[in-house]
């Protein structure tokens, strides 16, 4: 179980953004079993069902975090419409990523999650900048963070994505302070 000293509960107009719990895994199932999700993401595997669930919630619970927070976002009137954390990697900065269930596409609720996570992490971790990208075949993510603030940085890397079992052209963006 998450310890709720250290998993903060974040507020935006429309979000609560909270540690994932056992009982949002049927819904985190649901929402993730789209493939468009899971083609989005590096570490989502396609198909997704309750098993990987069940552990993506088991896992963020053991999360330290010095080194990471993950996030369900709980929208108001629909409950958990998608996920978002901030981590390190093999980067010096921290990065931002998220998926919002198709059902809640084209509403903000991306940006608006994007934005309140960089608000918090900026201050919780004292960091001038946050790393994120979007895949470049996804230019509606590059949107949301384009709107958050994040700058392109000029870098396209690869980024194995595990739902299509390749790498897959990702264009690096940053915020800043």
């Amino acid at each position: 179980m998450c310890d709720i000293e250290t998993t903060p509960v974040l507020a935006t107009r429309r979000l609560t953004l909270r540690a994932p719990a056992p009982e949002d895994a049927a819904t985190i199932a649901r929402l993730a079993s789209d493939p468009a999700i899971a083609r989005n993401t590096t570490r989502m595997p396609s198909p997704y069902g309750l098993e990987d669930a069940n552990a993506f919630v088991t896992a963020v619970a053991a999360q330290d975090p010095k080194t990471g927070h993950t996030f369900i976002l709980d929208h108001d009137d629909h409950g958990p419409v998608g996920v978002i954390g901030v981590f390190y990697s093999n980067d010096p900065l921290p990065e931002i990523g998220y998926w919002i269930g198709q059902p809640y596409w084209g509403r903000g609720l991306a940006t608006e999650a994007v934005d309140g996570l960089v608000q918090w992490a900026s201050r919780r971790w004292g960091k001038r900048a946050l790393l994120s990208g979007h895949f470049t075949d996804n230019p509606a993510s590059g949107r949301v963070l384009d709107k958050a603030g994040f700058l392109p940085t000029g870098e396209v890397r690869p980024q194995f994505s595990r739902a299509r079992g390749e790498p897959v052209a990702t264009r690096m963006m940053i915020w800043m302070a």
